[in-house]
């Protein structure tokens, strides 16, 4: 970080840095540190940079920060405080409460049973409520097409991670595409009451404090079905080695019930979105992303075979990840 940056953030924050720690994870590169002030303040910093010449990473913190400024109702005491930002020397430096390290993974089912239950508790506390107008409220949509683009081009790549069982899997990706194209359809047919959302739940964007679900990184927060949230979570805890999705969504609905119809739409079209992006070949800048994705994949398949009653997809045990 360019020590201009470093005396604008001393002069936002009235006091200098005194030690600062790198802090990794995520797919993007960001500049992320918690650092501590010479007033043993802790605080987290994200920030963007000039990128190198044929780099394929677009990013901005313009709406993420946005959403900090303008949602705070909505994100307290779930999402981290908001301090200013700073920009310089083509840096954009956003400051946050300090969260803490890394909590999960691993996941045990003490931890996924108090994150859930948090995670419907931030829900419930919008479900219904008006929101801001500029927010989208139709991001969910896009997953309701990905099996049938599949289907007209892409269902021999999706097999194809399976190597030798190749075949194995377009057998029954064919077998179960009637399926998972006309229940991912429904997403866009579905109506409120939705819930402030924050679209990209996952290990490297949560903290567990006590008991209390901590989120960030709202770059992608939005207005839809609760549903598709905690089918997103759901799938990333069991891909994680957690305990299953059906677990999480059950501890969920103690706090906040679930409507089955829009549970089924989220997790076809989710599963969808895997389906289309694993087999992709590596995105400059995001080395980690499709090992990642072809985990969410067998995930998140396995439990649409069992939630539609489909036959087992054995080949999923192929995929190298």
């Amino acid at each position: 970080m360019p020590q201009t940056v470093k005396d604008e953030l001393a002069k936002l924050l009235r006091r200098r840095i005194v030690r600062a720690d790198r802090a990794y994870g995520g797919y993007a590169p960001s500049a992320t540190y918690r650092v501590t002030m010479s007033n043993k303040r802790k605080l987290f910093l994200k920030g963007t940079y000039p990128l190198p010449p044929g780099s394929h990473v677009q990013w901005t913190l313009e709406p993420e920060e946005h959403v900090y400024q303008e949602c705070e109702p909505f994100m307290r005491p779930w999402a981290p405080r908001y301090y200013g930002s700073v920009r310089a020397a083509g840096w954009h430096v956003v400051v946050l409460e300090d969260v803490g390290p890394d909590t999960m993974p691993p996941w045990t089912v003490t931890k996924m049973i108090a994150s859930a239950r948090s995670y419907a508790e931030f829900h419930r506390g919008t479900y219904g409520k008006t929101l801001p107008a500029w927010l989208p409220r139709t991001d969910h949509h896009e997953f309701a097409g990905f099996w049938a683009a599949l289907a007209d081009d892409g269902l021999d790549r999706t097999a194809s991670l399976a190597g030798r069982r190749s075949r194995e899997a377009e057998e029954w990706l064919h077998v179960a595409l009637p399926v998972l194209r006309e229940q991912s359809a429904l997403l866009l047919k579905l109506r409120p009451p939705f819930v402030f959302m924050h679209f990209d739940t996952r290990s490297d964007n949560i903290r567990l404090q006590g008991t209390r679900l901590r989120i960030f990184d709202w770059n992608f927060a939005a207005v839809g079905p609760h549903e598709f949230e905690v089918a997103a979570f759901a799938q990333a805890v069991a891909m994680e080695g957690g305990p299953a999705p059906e677990r999480v969504v059950a501890e969920y609905e103690r706090v906040l019930p679930l409507r089955s119809v829009a549970l089924d739409a989220s997790i076809a079209g989710i599963a969808g979105y895997f389906a289309d992006r694993a087999w992709r070949p590596a995105q400059a800048g995001l080395p980690r992303i499709r090992l990642v994705q072809r985990r969410q994949l067998k995930a998140t398949l396995a439990w649409a075979a069992r939630r539609f009653d489909l036959p087992e997809p054995r080949w999923l045990e192929a995929i190298t990840v």
